[in-house]
């Protein structure tokens, strides 16, 4: 007879996601993992798999809470530019909380510690980040549309510095004790909207 699970999956995902997120994927051993879910390591692997495995479901449900949140923001009816402008505000304010400072954004972390080497993760790196683009540029071709943003731009263009500020930001307000730093950088790149 096969046992039941004593512990909720979805509730461990989440708090792994957490760990990952705070001390990366190398910082974190399997024996963290056990100690901070208080499940045995067979528990983990059954429901899991490695803990390769299991920082890429990691991955999967920061996007699956995160991207909404973006799209929603980003497609609210109505004029499409200061929807984009909050949105590099949000990013700027969060980097430079501490929160921020501490936790970083899960997929910038990613990027930075395992994309070079890690085929599985550069590819859920890439899909975050050509879905922010795509949302962004569509953002931008709304505003183009409704006469927000002049004709001669590029929405696909500015939507790609935009993510690149986005990720920069990140990195910069988790290592920065200088918060004017990224609020100034997102302010001199919104101009460029104008």
């Amino acid at each position: 007879m096969a046992r039941t699970k004593e512990f909720d999956p979805d509730a461990a995902l989440q708090s792994v996601l957490e760990l990952f997120w705070r001390r990366g994927y190398q910082a974190t051993s399997l024996t963290d993992l056990v100690e901070h879910l208080g499940i045995g390591r067979a528990s983990i692997y059954a429901t899991f798999g490695s803990k390769h495995e299991l920082y890429l479901k990691a991955m999967d449900r920061y996007g699956e809470t995160r991207d909404p949140a973006l799209l929603a923001e980003l497609s609210r009816p109505g004029p499409a530019l200061p929807a984009v402008r909050a949105v590099v505000r949000r990013f700027a304010a969060e980097a430079a909380s501490s929160e921020g400072r501490l936790n970083g954004c899960f997929i910038t972390n990613t990027a930075a510690e395992l994309a070079p080497h890690d085929p599985a993760a550069a590819r859920r790196v890439e899909i975050s980040w050509e879905h922010a683009e795509t949302l962004l540029c569509s953002a931008l071709v709304r505003a183009q549309a409704q006469g927000e943003l002049p004709e001669g731009r590029d929405p696909r263009a500015l939507a790609r510095m935009l993510l690149v500020l986005l990720q920069g930001i990140r990195i910069v307000g988790k290592a920065s004790n200088d918060p004017a730093r990224v609020r100034d950088a997102a302010e001199q790149a919104l101009a460029l909207l104008d």
